[in-house]
């Protein structure tokens, strides 16, 4: 039996949201609806810039995998995490969120002097996340951050696509799914962010390498990833990269492929008001489901209910007992 349902590799960085209009994303040159990478100077100008915006909470811990991971610790897996926070008092706020959630993280003795990767979340009237990101010590994150000897140990490894922006960060990516691979662990990768899959795909098909067994994406990732234009064209493309994926849709659902069927998985109709980290959930709801014996319709049902549910909230996360509620209202217990 292993010791981990889920072993992930990503970013550490703390959350700030902020409110803003279209406007201000063209007034400051923002690309809306993409994560950009932005030096501490560009970030800490930003910042201030709309400090007399709504902030929705002073910080909240994030990363795209983190969340991924939390969310499925709270379901109720047993996870592990590495990341690379510094020394610094963002970087003891990180890692006490992990221990928080129950999820086991990577540690190498006192964190390095430094500081810890941030994110400046703007939040459009249209719930559209925009994301301004200084990745700070998750810059240096690389393969000194994995943990060989609890690979065997997991059903999963979850690598998140953003660590392609750091040649360190990728050679990490790239070393964990070989790890997995040679141990017989399931491999799970998401590709993270439209403006990934545009500037970085070739290094994103590089840590996916012939193939993973599971593959998250949005459909504007799955088109651009694949070269197609539709999102019927680009799942049957995604056949080529991986055994199985999910394709979210945002209202639309999601397209499951579980390696034999399609399956469509419709979405619940609510008022969105925060769209970050819908992705991050969907993914953390569907990994605990199908490590916890559950089909790939049951596990997109339960993880399209707690990404509605998230949507309604500010941040990237929701409350620990609201996994509780909603993993009863879908598969009970």
């Amino acid at each position: 039996m292993s010791k981990y349902h889920v072993y992930g590799i990503g970013a550490a960085l703390v959350d700030t949201e902020i409110d803003v209009s279209d406007a201000d994303l063209e007034r400051f040159g923002i690309q809306k609806g993409v994560m950009t990478l932005v030096d501490e100077d560009q970030q800490h100008v930003l910042m201030n810039q709309l400090s007399d915006h709504l902030v929705h909470s002073n910080r909240a811990s994030g990363g795209s995998a983190a969340n991924t991971i939390i969310a499925a610790s709270y379901f109720g897996g047993k996870n592990f995490y590495s990341c690379k926070v510094a020394d610094d008092e963002n970087g003891e706020f990180y890692i006490n969120d992990l221990r928080a959630a129950g999820v086991d993280y990577h540690h190498n003795g006192q964190p390095e002097k430094g500081i810890t990767g941030k994110c400046l979340v703007m939040i459009t009237p249209d719930a559209e996340r925009t994301m301004s990101t200084y990745l700070g010590m998750s810059a240096s994150l690389s393969t000194a951050e994995l943990h060989p000897h609890i690979v065997p140990e997991c059903q999963y490894v979850y690598i998140e696509g953003y660590l392609v922006s750091s040649p360190t960060g990728k050679a990490a990516a790239i070393k964990l799914r070989e790890l997995a691979q040679a141990h017989g662990v399931k491999t799970s990768l998401s590709l993270s962010d439209p403006a990934m899959v545009d500037i970085f795909g070739e290094g994103l098909k590089e840590m996916v390498g012939e193939r993973v067994d599971l593959l998250f994406c949005n459909e504007q990732e799955a088109k651009g990833f694949t070269g197609t234009d539709s999102v019927e064209h680009a799942a049957e493309a995604l056949k080529q990269y991986a055994n199985s994926f999910a394709i979210t849709r945002g209202a639309r659902g999601a397209l499951l492929f579980d390696g034999s069927d399609m399956i469509e998985v419709a979405a619940q109709s609510v008022k969105a008001i925060d769209t970050n980290g819908a992705g991050d959930m969907f993914a953390g709801a569907f990994l605990y489901a199908i490590t916890h014996g559950h089909s790939f319709a049951v596990a997109g049902e339960l993880a399209s209910a707690a990404s509605a549910r998230l949507v309604t909230q500010y941040g990237p996360r929701l409350p620990a007992e609201q996994h509780t509620e909603i993993k009863r209202l879908v598969i009970g217990g």
